[in-house]
């Protein structure tokens, strides 16, 4: 504020600024020889102290009062820029940090997606990998337990066709055989053959039951199959005529017989099919 002032006075002329009484204490000290300083220092000394009085003077006055008001006020103003400046810097720093903060918090965010992304995919794989052992499991438990029940049907058939085929061949046991132990022998001739018929029969036919041509077929090959064998075994081929008639009767009543066996125990295995006593190959589910 001062250095303003002075800048307007400088401006003033010099005898305007020079009082009577100033000129007199300038010739005063100029003539004592008490002092020795050089001409140019003594000239500064003394306008330095002309100024200051003058300035003080001229703040003292009441016109003057507005403008160093004004000026008190521009200075008051330059000071509240300089700290609003500062807050503006302040703020800006710390919007900067902030931007900082949150893009690190936008990154580690990101990875945490990533992660869980991650994780949730081997969460899946976990899940199908369950499946596919759990799948295989019971495919395998189903088709163990599957596998048992088609033995248990197996021998179902097995017992039922060897049970009614040797009943079934009794009459004709007791006409041929001369003792009991070629009864036995016939009998048991009869039973495996007609239990080996009883799970093929099963098999053969599956489901289609309905089928009388293969149900009568396949009792007619087992039959032809046992008889021939039996009378090859039984008897021997003379070459003659009477003796080709003779072995072609044999054979032919030998063949019947065991055909006759062989119906009855597909007969009885049809019942138990439409009785559902015993299940078609494959069991269904």
């Amino acid at each position: 504020m001062h250095s303003a002032l002075l800048r307007s006075l400088h401006s003033l002329p010099l005898p305007l600024l020079l009082s009577k009484r100033q000129l007199h204490f300038q010739a005063r000290c100029s003539s004592s020889n008490s002092e020795e300083l050089e001409p140019g220092s003594r000239g500064m000394e003394l306008f330095s102290g002309l100024v200051g009085e003058r300035v003080e003077e001229l703040l003292r006055r009441e016109e003057n009062k507005a403008l160093i008001e004004g000026l008190d006020e521009a200075s008051r103003r330059v000071e509240k820029a300089r700290e609003e400046l500062k807050s503006v810097r302040k703020q800006r720093d710390e919007a900067l940090k902030a931007r900082e903060y949150m893009r690190q918090l936008e990154s580690q965010q990101a990875e945490i997606e990533e992660s869980q992304k991650e994780l949730l995919e081997a969460k899946i794989m976990m899940e199908e990998a369950q499946k596919s052992l759990s799948s295989t499991f019971n495919a395998k438990t189903t088709g163990e337990t599957s596998n048992n029940l088609e033995r248990v049907e197996s021998i179902k058939a097995a017992v039922i066709s060897s049970t009614v085929g040797t009943l079934a061949s009794l009459p004709i046991s007791l006409s041929q055989a001369t003792e009991f132990s070629e009864l036995i022998l016939h009998s048991s001739v009869v039973l495996i053959s007609c239990a080996l018929f009883g799970v093929t029969f099963r098999y053969a036919v599956r489901r289609d039951i309905d089928n009388i041509q293969l149900k009568t077929g396949t009792a007619g090959a087992f039959g032809f199959v046992k008889g021939l064998a039996g009378f090859e075994v039984a008897n021997s081929l003379e070459l003659s005529t009477d003796g080709l008639i003779s072995s072609s009767v044999a054979g032919a009543i030998s063949v019947a017989q065991n055909v006759f066996i062989f119906l009855f125990a597909a007969i009885a295995l049809d019942f138990c099919f439409k009785m559902r006593f015993l299940s078609p190959f494959p069991i269904r589910d």
